[in-house]
């Protein structure tokens, strides 16, 4: 790829990124101007009125900065997830809830909202109930063939269908009245709930993850030739694949336990980025957290905007996801027959 195109490219994702932030935090159901926007966040509202200054700093900062920031984190730390799970299998149809962690994220959330848990024993209820979804579909495939990529697959859908089962018998024992039209929105995906401490507790584990599946990208290419290929090469096939899934596990779980079951990015952005980037992992890769951030973040400004009543954004990415996929399809299809 051309050294200029490169960066002409990572300008506009990062420039774009930056102004769609900018404009998020002036949307939602109290529009703020993009006049009194600007002045705030440059600092230069000292000379308003003091009722003004102070309500415009808790709608920006308090309420929208949050919610932004998660949007953010969260679509790109399933868009990298979903593109380290392409590399490791090779297979363009793989997204995040491939090995069960999805499902298993969604009951250990249910199971929080029966139980009646805090906010924060809901989120390590998810991030665990996901882990162990992932752990019970690698326990499965190594039970019958460890080096079978075939038996993983079969191991995540008996995860898969284990956890969705348990979800539905939480579904049904739940009150009908309380605890389920709570299970049914948070598995709907939404980012009304995202304060500074799930900000927090989300960036560090998706940087690090980020970045070290980034710097995993050469020896995901050369997984690409094959496993016997890669050793040839020197990569340690077994440790790369794993470690990779692992990564993407927590990077899902972790924006599971957060937003709630939101699909489509995972399968999405990651053939968006090859398409501008090409099949180099180590420039897909964080593409693909920029533009999987760019995705989430419009989803929830739509969902925000659209109408008097919020609609959850898990809603809004599939319904854009489908457009979106249709419109790249053709593009793509010519890679997967080549």
């Amino acid at each position: 790829m051309n050294v200029w195109r490169e960066r002409a490219l990572w300008g506009v994702a990062l420039g774009g990124l930056l102004v769609l932030v900018v404009v998020s935090l002036g949307l939602g159901r109290y529009r703020v101007p993009q006049g009194e926007l600007m002045t705030v966040l440059l600092g230069r509202d000292g000379a308003m009125p003091e009722t003004r200054r102070t309500l415009l700093h808790s709608i920006l900062f308090a309420t929208r900065l949050p919610r932004v920031a998660s949007a953010v984190i969260v679509g790109a730390a399933l868009s990298v997830s979903g593109a380290g799970f392409q590399a490791v299998f090779r297979n363009p149809l793989v997204s995040p809830g491939l090995l069960g962690v999805l499902a298993g994220a969604g009951f250990g959330a249910a199971l929080g909202i029966v139980a009646g848990a805090s906010p924060m024993s809901m989120h390590l209820l998810s991030f665990a109930g996901g882990a162990v979804a992932v752990a019970a579909a690698v326990g499965v495939a190594r039970l019958f063939d460890a080096a079978s990529m075939l038996m993983l697959v079969f191991g995540g859908l008996v995860s898969t269908a284990l956890f969705t089962a348990l979800l539905s018998l939480l579904k049904y024992v739940a009150d009908p009245d309380k605890q389920l039209p709570d299970i049914v929105f948070w598995l709907l995906g939404s980012l009304t709930q995202a304060t500074e401490a799930d900000v927090v507790v989300m960036a560090v584990p998706v940087a690090i993850g980020v970045v070290g599946l980034t710097l995993c990208g050469r020896m995901l290419d050369a997984l690409a030739m094959g496993d016997d290929e890669a050793r040839t090469l020197g990569v340690p096939v077994g440790v790369l694949r794993y470690g990779v899934i692992a990564v993407a596990t927590v990077l899902s779980a972790v924006t599971v336990s957060v937003a709630g079951m939101i699909g489509w990015i995972g399968l999405i952005v990651p053939h968006v980025a090859r398409l501008l980037a090409g099949p180099c992992n180590a420039r897909v890769l964080p593409l693909s957290a920029c533009i999987g951030g760019i995705f989430l973040l419009v989803c929830d400004d739509v969902a925000r905007c659209v109408s008097v009543e919020e609609i959850p954004v898990g809603l809004i990415a599939d319904l854009l996801g489908v457009g979106v996929f249709l419109c790249v399809l053709r593009l793509i299809r010519r890679g997967w027959v080549e």
